[in-house]
């Protein structure tokens, strides 16, 4: 099975709040400290728990109507940020970038919002671009990174940590990966199709 790898910090940013609220009292249970925005931020700390603001880590605010809220390099860096690379490690000291060992996410519901028959300007709002960009990132970083990328995965999760506590294995961070890669392609390829049916 090989090492395990210990989860201490986990980036939450969903759109859908159902579903999360066991995994995150089972995380909060094995001392995983919480970083998240908006909405989400506020939910996390409704039930209790602390959470520090992406906006506390970037020192920037949420611009452009909501558009760009995690598109920072503090973010992408604490999740990109290979752990057994020494330049990496030290670049990350340097700009002061925490390691984040855990991104969930759940997409902007974009299908959902086509079926509904709304206009195309509440369609193109519903092109995730920070949350798909946060599954990319995690799901590259598979050796170091834990990536769940729709709340399809949360009792995954939950039954790992229930398991093993706040720890998973190389194979069980790959197989989070191919789903993400999963999640991902649908999304892109349901946004293509709008595009393509003009």
């Amino acid at each position: 099975m090989g090492e395990k790898k210990q989860i201490k910090t986990a980036l939450v940013s969903v759109f859908h709040k159902d579903g999360l609220d066991e995994l995150l009292a089972k995380l909060n249970e094995e001392g995983v400290k919480f970083l998240s925005t908006g909405g989400t931020q506020a939910f996390i700390e409704s039930l209790g728990y602390e959470c520090k603001k992406v906006e506390e880590v970037t020192t920037y605010p949420s611009i452009l109507g909501g558009r760009v809220k995690t598109l920072h390099p503090k973010v992408f860096g604490g999740i990109l940020g290979r752990r057994d690379n020494v330049g990496d490690r030290e670049q990350m000291a340097q700009y002061d970038i925490p390691e984040i060992d855990l991104v969930i996410v759940d997409l902007y519901p974009f299908e959902q919002t086509v079926a509904s028959g709304a206009s195309e300007a509440d369609i193109i709002e519903k092109i995730d671009i920070g949350g798909i960009s946060l599954i990319r990132a995690g799901a590259k970083n598979f050796n170091d990174v834990v990536i769940i990328p729709s709340k399809a995965e949360y009792a995954e999760l939950l039954a790992i940590l229930k398991e093993q506590g706040a720890a998973t294995t190389l194979e069980q961070r790959r197989q989070f990966a191919a789903k993400a890669f999963g999640v991902s392609s649908h999304y892109d390829t349901a946004i293509n199709q709008w595009f393509v049916k003009g």
